[in-house]
């Protein structure tokens, strides 16, 4: 238990700037909640949208009063972490630790906005559900979670993960998906959730994924299958194959998105993950 608290203290320092830059940014600005609700009223002041007025106010104070707003700030954001065997794979770092730094700092910068926060993990089942809550205990409850989990299945299942999501979740909520979307068909569930969810996929990948040195004979373990194999990494056809085909699932990936006008963050494991997360925070609050 010693070793785990550390781990998050650990994760909680190295994600504090980022967080903060966050917040001090445009999270705020991007996230800005379930509407506005109504406030109270005041004189009219020039300048003041007529269709502020509140016209039985007026007509009783025989001077003109407006209504104000205050926006509805509860907002409840999930983390749906990729917790599948695929994430252990990694040449520098594994993809699973750069997942839950991610995360991370995503439970930190919605725990000090005063936002409810919860997580999923899945593979090819949800194997942990922790509802939203509010609260820095909460968030850390969150993060100890991430790191003490042990997956049942190597497997990963997006399609159904997301489907059990749909079911689960009525109320309006943002989506932080942290994955590789190394899986089957997601493009249905995916669709479903975003009619009423923000959605927010975050792609981890590591450099090796996309390029393998030139080494001789190389053993692969299939991480989910347990499957192994060699791989000439010196026989270019092989290598042309394989690339061919890492580039054509990214393709129909980013596709998928594009087309749906879902914008993903894209990581890789060996660079600072703050810097592309910090660009989409900027881009999103420059659109609002």
């Amino acid at each position: 238990m010693k070793e785990i608290i550390k781990k998050v203290k650990k994760i909680e320092i190295s994600t504090r700037n980022l967080v903060e830059g966050l917040l001090q940014g445009a999270y705020h600005s991007v996230f800005k909640g379930r509407g506005i609700e109504f406030s109270d009223v005041r004189e009219y002041s020039y300048g003041d949208a007529i269709k502020t007025i509140d016209w039985n106010v007026t007509a009783r104070m025989d001077t003109p009063f407006v209504k104000e707003f205050v926006e509805e700030r509860d907002l409840t954001a999930y983390i749906v972490f990729d917790g599948s065997a695929s994430e252990s794979f990694g040449y520098e770092k594994e993809k699973r630790m750069s997942n839950i730094e991610i995360a991370a700092s995503m439970v930190f910068a919605a725990q000090k906005n005063n936002d409810n926060i919860g997580l999923f993990i899945f593979t090819d089942k949800i194997e942990k559900f922790i509802p939203a809550r509010k609260g820095k205990r909460h968030a850390l409850k969150i993060i100890s979670e991430l790191v003490r989990f042990k997956p049942e299945s190597k497997k990963t299942d997006v399609y159904e993960a997301l489907r059990k999501i749909n079911k689960v979740v009525k109320r309006k909520s943002i989506f932080f998906i942290v994955s590789d979307f190394d899986s089957n068909d997601f493009e249905k569930p995916f669709k479903i959730l975003r009619r009423k969810h923000e959605i927010i996929p975050i792609n981890v990948f590591d450099t090796r994924e996309n390029h393998i040195p030139e080494i001789g004979y190389v053993e692969f373990e299939d991480a989910e299958t347990g499957e192994t194999f060699l791989i000439d990494t010196s026989d270019k056809d092989i290598m042309k194959a394989y690339y061919k085909l890492v580039k054509e699932d990214n393709k129909k990936i980013e596709g998928f998105f594009k087309k749906n006008k879902i914008d993903q963050i894209r990581i890789k494991t060996d660079e600072d993950f703050s810097i592309p997360i910090r660009i989409f925070f900027k881009r999103r609050g420059a659109r609002r």
